[in-house]
């Protein structure tokens, strides 16, 4: 660096500027590795809530529970209900490692064409975990490369059970109900071990709109969504999950 100045002046500005530089680094260094930090602890706790939720419980009104939420291991779910969620929203799963590139550039291209209108998202189930768990749900190009960062972690720090467990722990079934858990109580009156294969479907044929869609009382594209999810799941197989979910 040239400088117009005396020389303990101008050692003292470069001194700064590397200084500066140097916290500069440590700064985006401690902001990208964080993320792989919570995730891996993440890969043994359960949440107590995720990024979805605290939405939810800000947007609610301040008077009585605003958000229904209680953790299920995987094993103690009906062996349905993954194989309904892949069949539904992802039936590449045990393959990927996060992203799903077809369908990226599918949803890309549609989206370009749009020019405003509706986005398509195209996005796995590993990505929408790691949305639900940290992000918010606007759609933008920035968050998207945010997710896909947050994706990459996930990946390479927890097995498909542990995605595939947190995901449907997480997800949204209807107002204020998080997870399968607490969607088998109160849209069914039952238990996650207990649900039937119909209503593995019905819940996640309301996956891509929770507010919108009733797994309880279904519309008739509801019912038309929940006969095609089953019959999915037939063609996948019981079987089909069974190295993911199995416990290793």
């Amino acid at each position: 660096m040239r400088c117009g100045y005396s020389l303990d002046f101008c050692l003292l500005v470069n001194a700064t500027l590397k200084r500066g530089a140097r916290w500069g680094l440590i700064a985006t260094l401690v902001i990208l590795i964080t993320p792989s930090v919570i995730i891996l602890a993440l890969r043994w706790v359960a949440p107590p809530w995720s990024a979805y939720m605290l939405r939810t419980h800000w947007q609610a009104q301040a008077d009585g529970p605003t958000i229904y939420y209680h953790w299920v291991d995987i094993g103690d779910m009906a062996a349905c209900m993954p194989l309904a969620v892949v069949a539904a929203e992802d039936q590449t799963f045990p393959y990927h490692r996060g992203f799903e590139w077809d369908a990226l550039r599918t949803a890309l291209a549609h989206n370009l064409s749009t020019q405003g209108q509706r986005l398509r998202g195209g996005s796995t189930i590993s990505q929408q975990t790691a949305k639900n768990l940290f992000l918010w749900p606007t759609r933008s190009y920035a968050r998207k490369a945010v997710e896909g960062y947050l994706t990459l972690w996930l990946e390479l720090l927890w097995p498909k059970r542990r995605i595939l467990e947190m995901y449907l722990n997480i997800a949204q079934f209807d107002d204020y109900v998080f997870g399968v858990g607490a969607a088998a109580q109160r849209l069914f009156g039952t238990t996650a071990a207990a649900l039937t294969q119909r209503q593995c479907a019905a819940l996640a044929a309301v996956l891509p709109a929770p507010r919108r869609f009733n797994a309880a009382a279904p519309s008739a594209y509801t019912q038309r969504r929940i006969n095609w999810i089953m019959q999915q799941m037939r063609q996948l197989g019981q079987g089909y999950l069974a190295d993911i979910v199995a416990r290793k």
